[in-house]
């Protein structure tokens, strides 16, 4: 079987900055792929290399020379932008590669998106690179807009209508929802750089990413994905772009069953399951939203200001109903009103009437309309007191000139303050205020409630940035190519246990007795009590058909359990092979059950589920996951995540765990896990036992289902 592997990172500098450019497919026919590009290139982007325009039937286009073909070219180019229909795009990828042209953009569409045919042409596409060391961006895709270099490799009629530079830079596979994005340009968002990247025959979304996390002109990472096609390359990009303290804003579509299957039918894109996509952005930094104007509030808040060490708010209104709707959203997104300190207390006092709110939050109340330097002579005040890390500024309606003067107010206040200040814009009335803020740069929120989801969203990366100062990349193991059906088999509990028991994690005593008289003497070697457990690689869920009895006290119990236990397995599965009982130590009295899972991700590879175990485990849904390897600080994060901690942390009198030995043992299982990733596919270990502190961690049961053979 082929494995697949992620391979150093594409150099994209003369993709993105080329010095010269072929536009094969060049055309005068109006409204088409190769005349829009064409008035792109020439008319709208502002590029001082050579183009070169390749068409076979036609000497000149507006005046400049045509060449039949790449081959004819005087020169080579650094670029070769595709634009001819699916059924010619073969031949020029072949004289590109030939040629030695460093990058096509394939523009054209029937490929991987359009049956299996266009399947098959992708295949050789990717063929013919991966030999010549060409590499492809695209097919099925709008191409690559350069805003900050003013360069439009793009058939997009929008192209000179979205051109404001900024620092954000944008990676994303669909064009619809990337142009979506690249307007919030209308609000003075900044996007400097965007590439949509189609159905990625080679170059991916993550190749972006990674270019984006050395670029000094971007400083916010924003990506929207169908799929994730090599998971270890997009995880070495996210974290490439951490240790350069760039934030990564994700969005992710494809989450339900209906969103997955349009998703799949779009772009042909492998969809990892959501719960495993969500998992690997928080473990690694990304900051997960759910809609497209959070991702663009939340990417303008962090391209304005990285959270600092304060992460206290304040809230500066004139309407005690509005800074109490900001507060109430404050308070349950569980973020946390700073107090101000006695120098900002005593200034407010100072300046407001007695009936207003100087606390916080501070209520102005109706002054402003009555005494015009009020604002201005507090709001600043306010954002610069030390104990705060932004200002909420809500402005609930539009009114007129006092609402202009406000949004001065807050554009000169936000010059003498470090800390950002967001002002939430909430009238449908786009007035000059708002304008003016726009022109300042601050792209106003529309809502409290969106306001404050980029707000917790900023709050949240500076935490995980300040719990994760020295980020280390951890290279995940490429990923092994998925076997065919029926390739797996669940190994018996007690080979599972003794793998387990070979690679240092511990386990209560336990032997496999095949007769009656031999579960007996075990027994009374162990002493009692014991559990009995049908031992067969054909039952997993034993206790669901009487194959489990817990509790033994002496022979006799152990006799009678050998008779209940073959019955009820003769009754409920008689073609299952039995290898006898399992006969094992009870865990001691006390303690809390917990389930440690691992999975195989068809994208990112082993996924490791931890939570509340025993019954609960489907009921509660208590869990959190991380991407193996994990080491002891990831295993110390996953333990205090869970809902049901302060079970384990001594709520309400009960002993506290053995917290220690827990994550040792999950660091334990990643090892197992790492080591034999060639062949562990699925790890159950259901319920694992931990006792108070000192009495340790332990599995009290376990599945582990191998794969038969080893990809090759």
């Amino acid at each position: 079987m082929e494995t697949r592997t992620h391979h150093t990172p594409a150099d994209l500098s003369r993709l993105i900055n080329p010095r010269s450019i072929a536009l094969v497919g060049a055309s005068d026919r109006e409204g088409s792929i190769g005349e829009r590009t064409l008035t792109n290139l020439l008319t709208h982007s502002a590029f001082s290399g050579e183009v070169y325009l390749v068409n076979p039937t036609k000497p000149e286009i507006r005046g400049r020379r045509c060449w039949p073909s790449v081959a004819t070219l005087p020169d080579t180019p650094d670029v070769a932008v595709v634009a001819v229909p699916a059924s010619g795009v073969l031949t020029v990828i072949e004289e590109c590669a030939a040629r030695g042209v460093a990058f096509a953009v394939i523009l054209s569409s029937g490929f991987g998106e359009a049956g299996a045919e266009g399947e098959r042409e992708q295949q050789r596409m990717k063929e013919i690179a991966e030999r010549s060391g060409l590499r492809l961006y695209g097919p099925n895709c709008p191409g690559l807009t350069n805003v900050n270099g003013r360069l439009g490799l793009t058939f997009s009629p929008s192209f000179p209508h979205d051109l404001v530079q900024g620092p954000i830079g944008l990676a994303t596979q669909g064009g619809g929802l990337g142009r979506n994005v690249m307007q919030a340009m209308e609000r003075g968002i900044g996007i400097g750089l965007w590439a949509s990247t189609g159905n990625e025959v080679d170059l991916q979304v993550a190749d972006f990413i990674h270019y984006m996390a050395d670029a000094p002109d971007i400083k916010v990472i924003v990506t929207l994905l169908e799929g994730i096609k090599d998971g270890p390359k997009f995880v070495a990009a996210v974290q490439r772009a951490a240790a350069n303290g760039k934030p990564v804003i994700g969005l992710k579509v494809g989450k339900s069953e209906y969103g997955r299957r349009a998703a799949q039918s779009h772009t042909a894109s492998l969809t990892g399951s959501a719960e495993v996509n969500s998992a690997v952005f928080r473990q690694f930094g990304v900051i997960e939203v759910d809609d497209i104007d959070e991702l663009v509030d939340t990417a303008w808040l962090f391209a304005r200001a990285m959270p600092g060490a304060q992460d206290a708010l304040g809230i500066y209104c004139s309407s005690g109903g509005t800074a109490a709707l900001a507060a109430d959203a404050v308070g349950s997104a569980g973020l946390t009103l700073a107090a101000f300190t006695p120098e900002t207390a005593a200034v407010l006092r100072a300046k407001l009437p007695a009936y207003a709110a100087i606390d916080n939050p501070v209520d102005t109340t109706a002054m402003v309309l009555s005494d015009k330097t009020v604002v201005e002579t507090t709001l600043g005040c306010v954002a610069n007191d030390a104990n705060l890390g932004l200002t909420i500024v809500p402005i609930a309606l539009d009114y007129g000139e006092t609402t202009t003067r406000m949004a001065d107010n807050i554009i000169n206040a936000q010059k003498g303050c470090a800390a950002p200040i967001v002002p939430i814009w909430m009238s449908d009335r786009l007035g000059e205020g708002y304008q003016r803020l726009v022109a300042a740069g601050f792209a106003p929120p529309r809502s409290v409630g969106k306001a404050i989801s980029a707000i917790q969203r900023w709050v949240d990366y500076g935490r995980w940035k300040r719990a994760n100062p020295d980020i280390q990349p951890v290279a995940l193991p490429p990923l092994a190519a998925p076997l065919g059906e029926g390739a797996t088999r669940s190994l018996s509990e007690a080979q599972a246990k003794q793998q387990l028991r070979d690679a240092g994690i511990a386990l209560l005593p336990n032997a496999l007795a095949t007769a009656a008289d031999e579960a007996r003497v075990l027994a009374d070697r162990m002493g009692y009590p014991v559990v009995a457990k049908v031992a067969s690689q054909q039952i997993v869920h034993k206790s669901d058909i009487g194959g489990v009895q817990v509790g033994l006290q002496d022979g006799a119990q152990v006799a009678a359990a050998w008779r209940d236990i073959m019955a009820a397995v003769a009754k409920h599965q008689p073609e299952a092979t039995i290898d006898g009982l399992l006969i094992e130590k009870m865990a001691p009295r006390g303690g809390v059950e917990l389930m440690v899972g691992v999975t195989r991700d068809p994208v990112f590879g082993h996924v490791m589920t931890f939570g509340l175990g025993g019954i609960y485990v489907e009921i509660f849904r208590d869990v959190t996951r991380r991407l193996l390897p994990i080491g002891p600080r990831d295993a110390a994060a996953m333990v205090r995540e869970m809902r049901c901690f302060p079970l384990l942390d001594g709520a309400r009198g009960r002993p506290a765990a053995d917290v220690a030995a827990l994550e040792a043992l999950l660091v334990r299982i990643s090892d197992f896990v790492v080591r034999h990733a060639d062949r562990i596919e699925e790890m159950d270990l259901n319920p694992v036992w931990v006792g108070a502190k000192g009495e340790g961690a332990m599995p009290l049961d376990a599945v582990i289902i191998e794969r038969v053979e080893k990809a090759a």
